[in-house]
């Protein structure tokens, strides 16, 4: 069973999301701690997993231009 991405917004929109917390980590910290609060976020190896998945989404939904214009013909008969 292939592991479900974010279940919200278009491909773009949660690619942004996933941008976001990837920036997130990498700025301030996979954990912190603030007294007696412990803040941990989300795991980098899967959310670069999800962007991973989401690029390749997005990109296969987008026309490439190649044989964009091209058709097939099938001439039987011969």
């Amino acid at each position: 069973m292939e592991e479900e991405l974010i279940p919200f917004g278009t491909p773009q929109e949660q690619l942004a999301t996933v941008n976001q917390a990837i920036y997130n980590i990498l700025v301030g910290g996979q954990s912190y701690q603030i007294g007696s609060r412990r803040l941990t976020r989300a795991d980098l190896a899967r959310l670069q997993d999800m962007q991973s998945k989401l690029q390749a989404q997005i990109a296969s939904n987008e026309p490439s231009g190649l044989f964009a214009d091209t058709v097939v013909a099938i001439f039987e008969g011969r």
